[in-house]
């Protein structure tokens, strides 16, 4: 049995290999609801989103940088590239599970500037 844990980074992975559908389909519940202010609170606005952006970067990466998790919730820290020559952004994916479904979603972004003076990298 998958903890929650692997249940969000593996559904992370099938959203940056553009099996969007499939991974709503085996992870999300009925009563899930996400935090993005760019899009309607519901599943379908957001896998809506999420399908055009796969079909308009066909060449995406996801790479999971590491996962937290706190009882009901999983942090995921991520960077996205959507092709090789894109700097990319982090990302930082909260999850809140329900009988080892997903309802809620948190996600927090920020672009990879071209010069960082930060020794310390992003990543």
């Amino acid at each position: 049995m998958q903890t929650e844990k692997q249940i969000a980074t593996e559904f992370l992975m099938m959203v940056g290999k553009g099996k969007i559908k499939a991974a709503f389909e085996k992870f999300v519940g009925g009563s899930f609801k996400h935090h993005n202010p760019y899009f309607k609170g519901d599943a379908k606005s957001l896998m809506t989103a999420m399908l055009e952006d796969a079909q308009n970067n066909p060449e995406k990466e996801l790479k999971i940088l590491r996962a937290l998790a706190d009882g009901e919730l999983v942090a995921v820290h991520s960077q996205v590239k959507q092709n090789q020559q894109d700097s990319g952004f982090v990302l930082v994916h909260i999850f809140k599970f329900s009988e080892r479904k997903i309802v809620e979603l948190w996600d927090i972004g920020q672009e990879i500037p071209a010069e960082i003076v930060n020794e310390n990298g992003m990543l």
